[in-house]
Order: structure tokens, then C-alpha cells, then sequence
């Protein structure tokens, strides 16, 4: 080697993660970061500790004598890309959760812990930081531990700014006090609880209204002076555990439908026995003003804004004639806004949703139906 010659440094001309896009580093600090959020989610049978190659959860320390356990997962669809392209990350985790958390309880079973899947990639610690943040403001909505999760920087699968979220969650019923829908009978009746907004499906639609129709996301909603558009689009799903497990808990609810894709032509069905159909009127609530938005900007028939969107309604519970007011009250109590909306009668399995002349935006009677 000659004088003028100097030796190569490895570690500036070698390969490392780092140089391949992945920050071990600031994936670190995200954990370090995100701990004290997590253990303020901490509850009976969860420390909600992180760091571990898993969580534990001790269903005895919850309460439990012989549980069944019930595990749910899903995403927020693409509302993600709406928050991403606003910059708006501070509640997309409530909506991950609230999408989890609403299929347990419907089958009776309290969520008890949570775990969230991040990818993205490159990772902008700040940005994920607050998704998750919010992630446990839903666990604590919800009542259950964050005890655990995965951020993953993957280089060259999403676009600049770009990030996907997933949820997974489990909780449990005490055995023989799960919902089936077993117990629906004939003359039921349908209770439907309002809505927070769009909540997490039928945003493919929204999206491709927003462009085409070039709304100015910022400016007042046409149908709300206090807010924004943007913030009404936003606006977290809403998450019921907390108003509907101790009905659950008296047995006084039949079955529940949580109005998600689908809407309510299509999920109503899901809880309900062999020969009966459940008959909703949309005459007995009020649109609210985000869905007439939505239909007036996309000339959307009736038929079709029942099998998209929850059109107010988030939950609908099935009861028995006799219950219809004491559950009404509890809800009520709660801080829901309830809705008698219709009855379950005999029939093959599946939902008709009737609207009059006027109602939804349409001139003339009209009816939606969906068996199966």
C-alpha cells in the first residue's frame, strides 16, 4: 500500500440496515416512547408492559371463573389514507380499536387486551407515536389493556408518508352468557343506537367523491357550522363496550349487530335464526346531515346507501317487546341516543329496510332488502 493510500472504513462502505432504509435505532426509541402510553391502558389481568416477544394476560386476576375466549382483527380501511393525506393521525387509532372492540361485544365477550400492527415505509417516529397514542385513548374507551404490538419499516412497499394500520384484540364471556342470536324470536324488537359519523367503511366512496366533486376538506361542513368537513369525516367511530355490556351482562339483550360494511341490510341478518327477517324503518330516525351530504353528492339511491353506510346507526339491538324501555333508559344514561327502528318477524333470514316519500332523499316510497 503506498503512502498516499488509505484504508477503507467498513462500517462507511459496508452494507448495513440502515443504508437498506430501516432505522433500528429510531424503531427503539418508538418503544421507549410508547411505553408509558401503553401502561396507561393497564387494567385487572394486564400489566401493559412492552418490550417482550409477547404479552401475557391473567383472566382470573379479570374476574373470569370459566371463559370463553373470543378474538376479533381488522383494519380502518382506506379512512387511513384521509388521515394521512390531512396529516390528521390523532384519532385513526381510536377507529382501529373501535372496529375490533364493537365485533366482540356484539357476541357478548368484554375486550380485554389489544394488539396493533404498523407499517409503513420509513419510519416517522412522531407520526406513529401519536396513531398509537390514540390507539390506547380507544383501549381506555373500551377497557382493555394495549399490551403489545408491531411497528414494521419496510423500504420500497408504501409510498412516501404512507402507513397501514391493523388491530387485534380478544376478550371474554363467561360460559353460556355468549350472544348467538339464539334466543331472537319472533316480534322483537330492533333498538338502533346513533352513530358518531361515517366510522370506518364506505371511505373507497368518500375519497372518490372528494376528488371527483373537489370539496374543500377544510372549510364548513355544508351540514354542521361548528366543524369542519374534514373534522366530520374524521370523526372517530364510536366505541359501545362500555354503554352495552352491563345490559348484556342482566340478559336483556337477544343478539347485537354492529353496522359496518354492509351497512344495515347486510349485517342486521348476521344474528338472526332461520325463518325470521328483520324489517328496519328508516322513517324512524333522522338522516343525519353527513349521510345527506354524501347522498346528494353522489346521487346514491336509497338502496345503496343502506348496503355502504351505517346511516346513523352503529349498533342495533335485538330485544324482546317487554325490555324495549328499560334498555332505551340504560343507553340513554349512558350517553347514547337510541332509536326504536323496527321488529324481527317471521319470514326467510335477512333485513328489508322501508324509507316514505321523502325520506333519504327519495321522492317516493322505496325499500331495501337483503336475504341470507
Amino acid at each position: 500500500m503506498s503512502k498516499d493510500e488509505t484504508p477503507q472504513n467498513t462500517s462507511d462502505s459496508g452494507y448495513s440496515y440502515a443504508k437498506a432504509g430501516v432505522s433500528i435505532d429510531a424503531g427503539n426509541a418508538l418503544v421507549r416512547a410508547l411505553g408509558p402510553i401503553a401502561r396507561s391502558t393497564a387494567r385487572p389481568g394486564a400489566d401493559a408492559d412492552l418490550g417482550g416477544f409477547g404479552g401475557f394476560f391473567d383472566p382470573r386476576a379479570a374476574g373470569y371463573a370459566d371463559p370463553l375466549l373470543v378474538a376479533a382483527n381488522d383494519g380502518v380501511g382506506t379512512k387511513v389514507k384521509l388521515a394521512i393525506d390531512s396529516g390528521r393521525h390523532e384519532t385513526i387509532g381510536i377507529d382501529l380499536v373501535a372496529m375490533c372492540v364493537n365485533d366482540l361485544i356484539v357476541q357478548g365477550a368484554e375486550p380485554l387486551f389489544f394488539l396493533d400492527y404498523f407499517a409503513t415505509g420509513k419510519l416517522d417516529t412522531g407520526v406513529a407515536e401519536t396513531v398509537v397514542a390514540g390507539i390506547a385513548d380507544g383501549c381506555k374507551q373500551a377497557g382493555c389493556a394495549l399490551i403489545g404490538g408491531e411497528t414494521a419499516e419496510m423500504p420500497g412497499m408504501y409510498a412516501a408518508g404512507d402507513y397501514d394500520l391493523a388491530g387485534f384484540c380478544v376478550g371474554a364471556v363467561e360460559r353460556g352468557e355468549q350472544l348467538t342470536g339464539a334466543n331472537v324470536a319472533e316480534g322483537d324488537v330492533l333498538i338502533g343506537v346513533a352513530s358518531s359519523g361515517v366510522h370506518s367503511n364506505g371511505y373507497s366512496l368518500v375519497r372518490r367523491l372528494a376528488s371527483d366533486k373537489r370539496w374543500a376538506l377544510d372549510a364548513t361542513a355544508p351540514f354542521d357550522p361548528d366543524q369542519s368537513l374534514l373534522d366530520a369525516l374524521l370523526a372517530p367511530t364510536r366505541i359501545y363496550v362500555k354503554s352495552l355490556l352491563p345490559l348484556i351482562r342482566s340478559g336483556r339483550i337477544h343478539a347485537l349487530a354492529h353496522i359496518t360494511g354492509g351497512g344495515l341490510t347486510e349485517n342486521i341478518p348476521r344474528v338472526l335464526p332461520k325463518g325470521l327477517h328483520a324489517h328496519v324503518d328508516a322513517g324512524s330516525w333522522a338522516q343525519p346531515g353527513i349521510m345527506g351530504f354524501l347522498q346528494n353528492e353522489g346521487s346514491i339511491a336509497p338502496d345503496e346507501m343502506a348496503r355502504t353506510f351505517n346511516c346513523g346507526i352503529g349498533m342495533v339491538l335485538l330485544v324482546a317487546p317487554g325490555e324495549v324501555d328499560a334498555v332505551s333508559q340504560s343507553l340513554s344514561e349512558a350517553g347514547e341516543t337510541v332509536h326504536t327502528i323496527g321488529e324481527v318477524r317471521a319470514g326467510s333470514r335477512g333485513c328489508t329496510v322501508t324509507g316514505p316519500a321523502g325520506s333519504w332523499g327519495s321522492t317516493d316510497a322505496w325499500s331495501a332488502s337483503h336475504n341470507g
